[in-house]
């Protein structure tokens, strides 16, 4: 009777695993839902519009933008992030190694203006740095960037009387094509409203050399400087600067001005000093 007991129990037992094993195989474990893949952050980073070669200033339109990933840290690794502040920042910097359109524009990659050793950088061997003031006119309305050539205009007035009227004004030009290395990031901002007003002095920085840096002195202190921009089409190579224009050569009235008539001349001296000059 027990042993009956016992195969009755063990049978019981063996159809209740066969059953769990049954029910095990129709009823597979679900797979766990895939979880969906994490949408990749993307931010516009600035890159090269065009191809530049070492030594190049920056100017805007040297500078686009494209999209890339980020990391997991929320940034573009050695990437500059594009904004309106982060290009202005760019502009007049100076590139160290050749780049090509579409290249990201990292910040090793350029030395901007106030960083040490801007200057030295961008000098041609055997040239000078001179930096000379204009105003909002004389430096062409802040039109005028880093990297561009001028000619610089010396405009003088002669304050001898006795000369005609259309003798009495001159313009010539006393440099040709050269280079802005910098310029007043107020001056460079020309049209923009929230630039600063109130200066009436900017500052100019030009490649010259030794000779030219001297004759670009004396002209500051005879007369007023202007720029004027060449275009960036025309040679490298400037011929003779052409002579003065008089200021009867742009005005016809001016010109045809009577010279003033010889007058009185009365010299007073007193004491040992110099006389003083009375024309009447």
């Amino acid at each position: 009777m027990i042993l009956r007991l016992a195969l009755l129990a063990l049978m019981a037992v063996g159809l209740l695993g066969f059953g769990t094993v049954a029910w095990i195989w129709a009823h597979p474990p679900s797979a766990p839902a895939s979880q969906p893949a994490a949408s990749t952050a993307k931010r516009q980073i600035i890159v090269l519009a065009r191809d530049v070669r070492a030594g190049t200033l920056l100017k805007a339109e040297d500078l686009t933008n494209r999209e890339a990933g980020i990391d997991n840290a929320g940034h573009q690794p050695l990437a500059v992030a594009d904004s309106p502040e982060a290009r202005h920042n760019l502009l007049g910097a100076m590139v160290r190694r050749p780049l090509l359109s579409g290249d990201i524009l990292r910040p090793a990659d350029v030395l901007r203006p106030g960083d040490h050793g801007f200057l030295a950088a961008v000098l041609l061997p055997g040239m000078r740095a001179v930096t000379v003031g204009v105003d909002m006119i004389s430096g062409t309305a802040g039109l005028i960037w880093p990297g561009d050539r001028v000619d610089v205009i010396l405009t003088q007035s002669m304050q001898d009387a006795s000369l005609p009227a259309g003798r009495r004004v001159a313009a010539e030009t006393v440099l040709q094509n050269t280079r802005v290395i910098a310029i007043d990031q107020q001056l460079a901002q020309g049209g923009d409203p929230s630039a600063e007003n109130g200066k009436a002095a900017r500052t100019v920085t030009l490649e010259v050399t030794e000779d030219q840096a001297e004759r670009l002195q004396v002209a500051a202190s005879i007369g007023h400087l202007s720029l004027a921009v060449r275009s960036a089409e025309q040679s490298q190579q400037p011929g003779a600067p052409p002579g003065p224009v008089w200021a009867g050569d742009v005005s016809h009235a001016l010109a045809r001005a009577p010279a003033a008539a010889p007058g009185h001349v009365l010299r007073i001296y007193r004491g040992t000093g110099d006389g003083k000059e009375f024309h009447f």
